[in-house]
């Protein structure tokens, strides 16, 4: 059971930041121009967006800032999204799959931006490489390479086995698809200091403010046990929590456990080694492993989803047999930590994003690329409450079915799917 206002996880993350006092609970009827649900990246996003172009902000937030995916992610920013350009293709077409893309790179460039101007210490890193395990695999991103340059104007370096080995040591890998203009970062040091910047502007956050309903209407109302928040519009950006808030909206998602762990610390000298130049990186199976460095010297690595509402057994025993596969040279390492937390996936892997009516906005839909795309969703739906509707209208347009089965069905449904995508890249 979520009891309000619950501590972060325990994590490497939540260990290696500063804790912070709890923010006030609602108490009592207010009003504000705009209420969001929600103190992750989107919510903070849209309350920061909203706060520099000078709207009074409201954010309710059941736990604490971060407490969900935002806090326990594996820190990757990647240019893009959940599926691939040639998924987008499909669903809207070249000329809007193009827009799409561009706006992620508006996305990449508004994290950086953020981080410098509002002095945002969260470890920033550059760099992000994709990596193939088998010839299909090399052979797909080779081709996704090629198509983002011609079609996209947006040029990557490919390495060979050979090129890689010089910055990443492991066997494991057929070679690389390497942005530069992607990175990572310590994922709740930027939540907090999200937070931090948004309240400078006058951004009101309670935590410990589980939201219980919706109130639609000529001007909304988000009603907690304690209190309630009239305002102009509403932003929803409880993602994979929202818990009946908005039925239509959890219906077209499907919250997914990833987990990640904490190596014990490695020195300065072993842990560069690993990865010379400090990127992080991806491989590209269905069940896939990520991995990076931290401040402190440990491997960050993640892998493993689970679709159900439990954490695979063994869990600490998995991810240390994953870690030891990719780098067999950490034989004698072992996981200091290990923890996890839903991410939300729609169908099709792309971005949800739009509104429920004509003053309730929302976005959702991830599907585990959310870093730095989370920051122009907040973004976009600013410019959208403001009368800019452009950039919002085409993500509307991205159609979305519900994950089929209902609340019953739909998830044994969807780890048989799953269960066929992962032998798939056992097979090759």
């Amino acid at each position: 059971m979520n009891l309000p206002g619950q501590a972060h996880a325990p994590s490497w993350y939540a260990d290696s930041v500063p804790a912070s006092p709890l923010r006030t609970p609602l108490r009592g009827d207010h009003a504000t121009d705009v209420c969001v649900l929600g103190a992750g990246y989107t919510g903070l996003s849209a309350a920061l967006s909203l706060a520099e172009r000078g709207y009074r902000v409201t954010i309710l937030e059941a736990h604490r800032v971060g407490w969900g995916a935002s806090g326990r992610n594996g820190g990757q920013a990647i240019v893009g999204y959940g599926c691939e350009v040639d998924t987008l293709e499909r669903l809207v077409g070249h000329a809007d799959a193009r827009r799409l893309f561009d706006f992620s790179r508006d996305g990449m460039a508004l994290l950086r931006h953020r981080l410098q101007h509002y002095a945002i210490d969260c470890d920033w890193r550059d760099g992000h490489a994709s990596v193939p395990i088998s010839l299909r695999q090399e052979k797909t991103l080779r081709q996704g390479l090629l198509t983002l340059a011609e079609r996209y104007d947006y040029p990557l370096q490919w390495w060979d086995q050979v090129a890689l080995r010089t910055q990443l040591d492991s066997p494991r890998y057929r070679g690389a698809m390497f942005d530069a203009a992607s990175g990572h970062l310590h994922p709740l040091a930027y939540a907090q200091g999200l937070a931090r910047a948004a309240e400078g502007l006058g951004v009101v956050i309670h935590e410990a403010s589980p939201v219980v309903e919706l109130v639609r209407g000529t001007r909304p109302q988000l009603r907690t046990a304690q209190g309630t928040v009239s305002a102009g519009q509403v932003v929803i950006a409880g993602n994979a929590w929202l818990q009946g808030i908005a039925p239509e909206l959890e219906s077209r998602i499907m919250p997914v456990g990833t987990y990640i762990g904490a190596s014990e610390v490695l020195g300065a000298a072993r842990a560069r080694s690993l990865i010379r130049n400090d990127m992080a990186v991806a491989d590209v199976s269905w069940a896939l492993d990520y991995f990076k460095l931290s401040a402190d010297h440990r491997l960050l690595f993640g892998g493993r989803a689970s679709y159900s509402a439990l954490p695979p057994p063994g869990l600490r025993g998995v991810m240390t047999r994953r870690m030891h596969q990719v780098f067999p040279q950490l034989a004698d390492v072992r996981m200091d930590q290990v923890w996890g937390g839903y991410v939300d996936i729609t169908r099709n892997r792309a971005p949800h994003w739009g509104r429920l009516t004509p003053n309730v906005y929302f976005a959702q839909g991830f599907s585990g690329h959310g870093v730095a795309a989370t920051g122009l969703a907040g973004a976009i739906i600013a410019e959208a409450i403001a009368g800019q509707n452009e950039r919002l209208d085409v993500f509307e347009r991205i159609p979305h079915g519900r994950f089929p089965g209902g609340k019953l069905l739909r998830m044994p449904l969807l780890v048989a799917a799953m269960s066929w995508y992962k032998l798939r890249d056992v097979v090759g």
